[in-house]
């Protein structure tokens, strides 16, 4: 894999690359997000929020506009609201700093497994297979076959990853969509956090527990209006429709 670090604190940089490739990564490096909108395509980028030219969180987005390629934040920033935004945006994962090199690895790995899964699937053995997703995947628990679900005003349409609300079209994340899906397989039932993890992440995902709860309120901001995900204390969340006591 090709990754592009930008980060314009060599001291950071240093470290990161070193350790980077003692993993096996080849790891292009820029300091601002000029020389990032300008570099070579990488496989997954690695994104500093605080560049001396321009905020991090417009790069992510010029990024994003022109390209599907994994986005991971890395960033100093506390406040939750800039974490939202970035993964508003379209970064696929986030990072606080101080971090460690096996985290960030664990990262790359988790994102690049929900973004090119070719690259991790098990190499065909000629045997028939069954038609049975593996367990634990989120089309385990929705198919594609299912096509079209309709919730209210939500629309979700899982064959071309597409949502709407109030027949608006809504630009969701690729980690934001699998989230909503998750929770639309069984509306209304309570899904535990670990179960989201698993279907929506990964059965050994890696990091915080905490990215759960920022995709949840990204989410909840997109669909414009927060009952639609209610929290269940102690347990995780269940999608409802506002207003309708069906899901109540």
């Amino acid at each position: 894999m090709r990754l592009l670090l930008v980060e314009d604190d060599d001291r950071i940089a240093g470290p990161i690359m070193e350790g980077l490739d003692r993993y096996g990564f080849a790891v292009d490096h820029v300091r601002s997000g000029g020389s990032a909108l300008s570099a070579s395509p990488a496989d997954l980028v690695l994104l500093d929020l605080g560049l001396p030219d321009m905020d991090g969180i417009d790069v992510c987005r010029a990024l994003r506009a022109r390209s599907a390629v994994p986005i991971i934040m890395i960033t100093a920033r506390s406040e939750e609201t800039d974490r939202v935004v970035g993964l508003e945006v379209g970064a696929d994962d986030y990072l606080s700093k101080p971090f460690g090199v096996r985290e960030l690895v664990a990262r790359i790995r988790a994102v690049t497994r929900r973004t090119h899964p070719e690259r991790h699937a098990p190499p065909h053995t000629g045997t028939a297979t069954t038609g049975v997703p593996p367990q634990g995947s989120l089309h385990a628990q929705l198919p594609e076959g299912r096509g079209i679900q309709h919730l209210g005003p939500l629309t979700i349409d899982r064959r071309t990853r597409g949502v709407t609300i109030d027949s608006r079209p809504l630009t969701l994340t690729p980690k934001e969509f699998d989230l909503l899906a998750q929770l639309a397989g069984d509306p209304g039932a309570v899904h535990s956090r670990q179960q989201i993890l698993d279907a929506v992440w990964d059965p050994n995902y890696f990091g915080p527990t905490r990215t759960l709860d920022v995709h949840v309120s990204a989410l909840r901001r997109k669909l414009g209006d927060p009952a639609w995900i209610a929290t269940v204390r102690g347990i995780g969340f269940r999608l409802t429709v506002p207003g309708d006591g069906t899901y109540a």
